[in-house]
């Protein structure tokens, strides 16, 4: 602030309190006016000496700092190169290369931060094939907290993520990766399993009837190798077993877990949900996926992709059999519709007579056939609205079908008619479910139904 700005201040703020102050007992006359104006002149002339003389000052010092400073090569000879710099100049090149070098020291030594996020989800279920909840009119649950970690330190990338239920908890996925380029990823821990439509093969809540055999959105413990173009995904990986360290592995329970996997074989004489009596586990498997992705202009796009797994079942001291699967699997997009269509197959070629394969996740045993055939037709409308805090809705239609099950005659059939909304940190799921032999409606995949059951389903969940 200049020398003559600061005095009137200094000024104002003596003078116009004061006449403030007494402004408020009795009136001001005009002498007193006059006075105070005159004390207002002789400050200002006093403010125009003090700041020539500090003008003065600066113009003299500023004289002294520009005084030439000749940089020169060292030795005898003369000069090579002569640089003419002011003071000034030479201290404002020092502090810029001193700011340039704790810069790259702080680069250097940073640490990107690891986010922390999640969800808190609560649902309201009505189930038709459950006579309790029907006369409730259905019920209002808490369904799961849910922390994710994500980012890295250095050039090693970390994601995990770990969900509580009423009834359990669960690790879903703990990866650690590292980037060789622009195209190759590579992840070690419990990490997803390459397979199918990724990174789901379903709009809905439920998934589709493939999550529910282990071939949708599972993870397992191993090595992952993923490469990323405009133009190809590919994936292959390892999985030495499963994400609870197989048959013997030190867990409380086997089917506190997220993701359906093999944990035994239902021998004869076992119930559908029973605890099985030989517990098996996946072991030293490997998954290929590729998907080519095409371009086909404005707002068109489509994929086409195969995908394979195959690998060992191990009862905690011998192999026992091995298990097969592989799918074929198109997401086409135009505009904001996208469809979505797979088929896939697996078998479990055991050494012993069976009537399938014990699978388990969300703290309780389930059956599955051995080999099947599985279909999967999906179609979604994304529509972005104002409505209130509600930016987006996705209308949905999701179908599954098994067929072909070794031992079973009852396909295995789920529909899911649904709208997702978004609002903020919100989004929820709204599922009308129509299925026959299906978990979670009222069956069971060995099951031998011929009627079909209804669930309507809400599920609000607050991301962040």
């Amino acid at each position: 602030m200049k020398i003559h700005t600061l005095a009137l201040c200094v000024a104002a703020s003596l003078t116009v309190p004061a006449m403030a102050q007494e402004s408020s007992d009795k009136p001001v006359s005009a002498a007193e006016v006059h006075a105070l104006l005159e004390q207002v002149e002789a400050l200002q002339q006093r403010v125009a000496e003090l700041e020539a003389r500090a003008l003065a000052a600066e113009e003299r010092d500023q004289a002294q700092a520009d005084q030439q400073i000749v940089v020169q090569d060292s030795g005898d000879g003369p000069p090579a190169e002569v640089t003419t710099l002011s003071r000034r100049e030479i201290n404002s090149a020092a502090l810029a290369a001193r700011v340039d070098k704790l810069e790259q020291d702080l680069e250097t030594a940073e640490n990107a931060p690891i986010n922390i996020g999640g969800a808190v989800r609560t649902q309201y279920v009505w189930q038709d094939y459950n006579e309790g909840n029907k006369d409730r009119g259905g019920d209002f649950d808490f369904d799961l907290l849910r922390l994710d970690y994500s980012g890295s330190i250095g050039d090693v990338i970390l994601s995990a993520q770990y969900r509580w239920f009423e009834y359990m908890e669960a690790v879903q996925h703990a990866w650690v990766g590292y980037n060789f380029n622009e195209q190759w990823q590579g992840q070690v821990g419990i990490t997803t399993v390459p397979f199918g439509t990724m990174p789901y093969n379903s709009n809905n809540y439920f998934f589709s009837s493939n999550f529910y055999i282990g071939l949708e959105d599972d993870h397992d413990t191993g090595l992952k190798m993923l490469y990323r173009t405009d133009d190809w995904d590919l994936d292959i990986a390892f999985f030495k077993n499963d994400e609870q360290g197989g048959v013997d592995g030190a867990v409380r329970n086997r089917t506190d877990r997220y993701a359906y996997d093999p944990l035994g074989v239902r021998l004869d004489g076992e119930g559908i949900y029973a605890e099985p009596s030989l517990a098996v586990a996946e072991s030293n498997s490997w998954a290929l996926r590729g998907a080519r992705k095409f371009n086909l202009g404005e707002e068109q796009s489509a994929e086409l992709g195969l995908s394979g797994q195959w690998g060992s079942m191990h009862d905690g001291q011998d192999d026992v059999g091995d298990r097969t699967a592989w799918a074929a699997h198109g997401v086409y997009n135009i505009d904001r519709w996208t469809f979505m269509g797979q088929v896939a197959q697996y078998d479990y070629d055991m050494d012993m007579a069976n009537d399938g394969i014990v699978v388990g996740a969300y703290a309780y045993y389930d059956t599955i056939p051995s080999e099947a055939t599985m279909y999967t037709a999906n179609v979604a409308y994304s529509m972005p609205v104002q409505i209130g805090p509600v930016s987006n809705l996705t209308f949905y239609n999701d179908f599954s079908l098994m067929t072909d099950k070794r031992g079973y005659d009852e396909d295995t059939m789920m529909n899911v008619l649904g709208m997702a909304v978004t609002a903020g940190g919100l989004y929820t799921y709204f599922d009308l479910v129509t299925a026959r032999n299906q978990p979670f409606i009222g069956g069971s995949m060995v099951g031998e139904s011929e009627e079909t059951n209804t669930r309507f389903n809400i599920n609000i969940g607050y991301y962040f």
